[in-house]
C-alpha cells in the first residue's frame, strides 16, 4: 500500500513538473512540421542528461529541430560545422598569448556550451572526433596543462549524413557509445511535405520564438525522472536485452551468433533505463513499464551492435537484430 501511495505522489509530482514537455512540443510544432519522433528523442536526451546522434539524409531538419529546441531554452548554444581541415583547438579551444598580461591564457572553444550542435560530424578527422571524447564523458576540456568544466546541463546533438561517403570517417566504436541515443530520421509523409511546402511559400515572417525553460527547471525535471519508479522485473528485462546481444544462444537466438561480431557494452543498459524512465516521465507515468523500454531499445541499442561480416553480407541491419532480440526475450 505505502508502494501505491508513493506512485500516486509521483504521478501528480509529474504532472506539475511535465507541462513544460506540451509546450516545448508545441514550440517545436511552430518550426519543425511532423518528425515526433525527431522531437520526442532530443526531449529525452535532454531528460536524461545524454547526448544524441541523428542520422539522415540532407533537407530532413536535423539542425532545425537541434536549433529550435536550443531557442527555446534559456541557455547558451553554439555550432560547430565539422569540416575535414578541422582542429582538435578548434572544437576545445587553445592558449594564446596575452601581449598585456605578459602570459599564456586559456581561449575557450565553441564546446563550451549548454547545447552543442556537432553538424556533420563524420566529416572530421578521428583526431577531432576523439577529443570530444572526454567532454562528453566527463563533463570536462583539459587545455594545456589546465581541466576546465563545462557549463550545465552540457548536450551534444551530432548529425551524420549516412550515403554521401567522399571526404567523411566513420566515428570511432568509443565515441559512437557515448551517444546515449542514436535516431533515424525518415521521410516526412505526404501530407506532412505538403504542410512544408505550404509553409515555405507562404511569405509570411515566422515570429522569433522565446525561451519557455530555464536550465534551473531542466535539472527539476531530472530529479523527478531519477525518483520515477523502475520494478526488479523490468531491470531483468533490460538486462536480458542486452546480454541476448552478446549471449544471443542463451535466449534460444542461436542463429543471431554468426551476425554479431560484439554485443552492447554496460552503458546500454544503464542508457536503456535512463531512457525508459524519460519516456515514462513524457508520458506522464511515475514508473516504467515494458512498452517504454520496447519505445526506446532501436535508439539505444543500434549504435552498439558490432555487425559480422555475414551480416553485412546479407544485408541484416542492427534494427534487424534487435527486433528478433525484442520479440524473442521474455517481457514481465
Amino acid at each position: 500500500m505505502a508502494e501505491s501511495i508513493d506512485i500516486r505522489a509521483l504521478n501528480e509530482r509529474i504532472e506539475q513538473q511535465s507541462t513544460f514537455v506540451t509546450n516545448l512540443v508545441t514550440g517545436m510544432d511552430q518550426v519543425i512540421v511532423g518528425q515526433k519522433h525527431l522531437v520526442e528523442s532530443l526531449l529525452i536526451g535532454l531528460l536524461s542528461d545524454g547526448h544524441v546522434l541523428l542520422e539522415g539524409v540532407p533537407g530532413l531538419a536535423k539542425t532545425l529541430a537541434i536549433k529550435t529546441l536550443a531557442s527555446l531554452v534559456n541557455a547558451s548554444f553554439s555550432r560547430i560545422q565539422f569540416t575535414p581541415d578541422l582542429l582538435p583547438a578548434d572544437v576545445m579551444g587553445t592558449m594564446i598569448y596575452s601581449q598585456r598580461e605578459e602570459k599564456f591564457i586559456s581561449k575557450k572553444g565553441p564546446i563550451f556550451a549548454n547545447f552543442v550542435l556537432a553538424d556533420e560530424i563524420n566529416r572530421a578527422p578521428a583526431k577531432v572526433q576523439s577529443a570530444l571524447l572526454e567532454a562528453m564523458q566527463e563533463r570536462q576540456v583539459t587545455i594545456a596543462k589546465e581541466t576546465f568544466k563545462l557549463p550545465d546541463p552540457f548536450l551534444v546533438l551530432a548529425t551524420q549524413n549516412p550515403i554521401e561517403q567522399e571526404g567523411t570517417y566513420q566515428l570511432p566504436e568509443a565515441q559512437v557509445d557515448r551517444f546515449m541515443l542514436k535516431v533515424l530520421i525518415s521521410y516526412p509523409s505526404a501530407e506532412e511535405e505538403r504542410r512544408i511546402v505550404r509553409q515555405n511559400i507562404s511569405g509570411e515572417q515566422k515570429k522569433p520564438l522565446r525561451p519557455i525553460l530555464t536550465t534551473e527547471e531542466i535539472h527539476a525535471a531530472r530529479e523527478v525522472v531519477r525518483s520515477i519508479y523502475i520494478d526488479e522485473k523490468i531491470e531483468k528485462y533490460i538486462v536480458d536485452i542486452v546480454f541476448a546481444t552478446r549471449y544471443p544462444e542463451k535466449y534460444n537466438l542461436k542463429d543471431l551468433k554468426a551476425l554479431i561480431e560484439f554485443g552492447c557494452s554496460p552503458r546500454a543498459s544503464i542508457n536503456l533505463a535512463l531512457a525508459s524512465r524519460a519516456y515514462a516521465f513524457i508520458h506522464r507515468r511515475g514508473y516504467v513499464i515494458p512498452e517504454d523500454v520496447r519505445a526506446v531499445a532501436h535508439d539505444v541499442l543500434r549504435h552498439r551492435i558490432g555487425l559480422s561480416y555475414e551480416a553485412e553480407a546479407t544485408n541484416v541491419t542492427s534494427d534487424d537484430l534487435i527486433n528478433d532480440i525484442i520479440n524473442k526475450v521474455e517481457v514481465p
